[in-house]
Parts: structure tokens; sequence; C-alpha cells
């Protein structure tokens, strides 16, 4: 598996296609915000440090790569993933589970993939909203899971809950492939828009994020970023020394 260290995190440096994955691999993302985050929570930092592909989530990522360590590596979103596995799902005539977010969003999702991917068979469950899962909550999802047995999960849950969730239920879960994706869930849906391939290409997709949504992702963007900004530049000159 192609690979280069960030700080503690071994992130994914090659393509998709070169995302070999056998047994059962758990995939995450991480950006800016997300390793902000885990430096302050060490169940959160553990999760991505077990994941088997750590995919880099933002230009952030991928800069700061290639100021510490010199090597270029692009990057993947959750979407790509999403699209990357659905179409493989769909050649092969796989299986795929959502769980996450709300019974209306799931029944959209599963509306635009029987159009788009015909040959995948689906399922879902929407897990009460709360900040944390009882043990009952748990067994529900385990279930619900299980008793489908699909070759990919998805799950949207938001981070770091759903990179926690999904590590600490990994061994029972009984699916080839975890894959958290967050706010995929809502741009397959529809119910939220994702900024155009234009400003992705611009790589300024969280800028059209920020102005979209903004009482939601000013601090994801204001506040970690110039964080993160300031930690890895702490990097690089400690590197000097």
């Amino acid at each position: 598996m192609p690979t280069v260290y960030l700080q503690d995190y071994a992130v994914f440096s090659g393509d998709l296609k070169r995302c070999f994955i056998s047994d059962k691999t758990l995939i995450n993302t991480i950006n800016q915000y997300s390793y902000c985050i885990a430096e302050r929570d060490a169940v959160f930092k553990t999760a991505l440090q077990q994941s088997d592909i750590l995919l880099p989530d933002g230009i952030g990522i991928v800069a700061a790569v290639k100021l510490l360590s010199g090597q270029k590596i692009t990057k993947i979103a959750g979407a790509d993933i999403h699209h990357y596995l659905l179409e493989e799902l769909n050649r092969k005539g796989g299986s795929c589970f959502y769980l996450g977010s709300t019974d209306n969003t799931l029944k959209k999702i599963v509306a635009r993939l029987s159009k788009e991917f015909p040959n995948v068979k689906v399922c879902t469950f929407s897990p009460p909203y709360k900040p944390e899962f009882s043990d009952t909550d748990n067994l529900q999802m385990l279930e619900a899971v299980n008793v489908f047995q699909p070759d990919v999960l998805f799950i949207g849950m938001t981070a770091p809950k759903q990179e926690k969730w999904s590590y600490q239920h990994k061994t029972k879960l009984d699916a080839k492939i975890i894959c958290s994706i967050g706010a995929v869930f809502d741009f397959y849906a529809g119910t939220v828009d994702r900024p155009s391939p234009f400003w992705i290409k611009l790589q300024l997709e969280w800028f059209i994020r920020l102005c979209n949504e903004p009482k939601r992702m000013w601090k994801r963007y204001l506040y970690y970023g110039p964080l993160f900004v300031k930690s890895i530049i702490l990097q690089k000159i400690k590197s000097f020394t």
C-alpha cells in the first residue's frame, strides 16, 4: 500500500486504482480539521492511525505532505472513494449498506443509486441522533449490517463519531470494506450541494462550502485552518534544528 507519513499518520499516497483491498479493510479520510481534533482526542487519533487506508481528503493535507516530506500526493475526497467503490460494486454485482443520516436522506440515496448503479444491492439503517450510542443502539446497528452482509459498509455520522464507531466495532462487523464518508451521504442524496468540479479543480471546495454553510463550517476552516497551518510550520522549523 503506497503511503507517506504526516506526523503520526500513514496517509495513502497512490491513486484509487492502486488501492489494493484484501480481507476486511477500514477506510477513513483525514483533513486539516480531523487532524487538529485528533491531536486533542486520543481515541480519535488511534482510530485514524489504525485505518487500513487513510485518504488525504483536503488540500491542507496535500500541501502539508509536500512541505514536510517533499512528496506530491493527490487529494482523494470521501465522494471520490464513494463513487469508485460504487462503480466497482456495479461492475461485480456487489452490495453496500448505508449506516447513518436520516430516513429521508437514505431514501434519496437509494433512489439515486438504483438509477445510476442498478447492479448494486443496497440496504440502509438510520441510527438515533445522539452524542453517544447506547449498547442497545450499537447492537441494533450491528445486527442490521450483519444480516445484510454487505461488500461495502458506508458510514455517515460525521467526524469523529463515525471513525471511532467503525474502529471500535470493526471486528464485529460482517462487511468486507468499512468506509467512513460523512457528508457524502448528503451530497449524494442531494440534500446538500457539493461545490461544482470547477471549484474543486481550483482547490477552492472548502471556500464554497464555507460560503454555503457559514454557521456550520466557519470554525472548521477559520479556526482549525490556521491552527493546522501553525502546527505544520512548527514541525517544519523543528526539522531544521
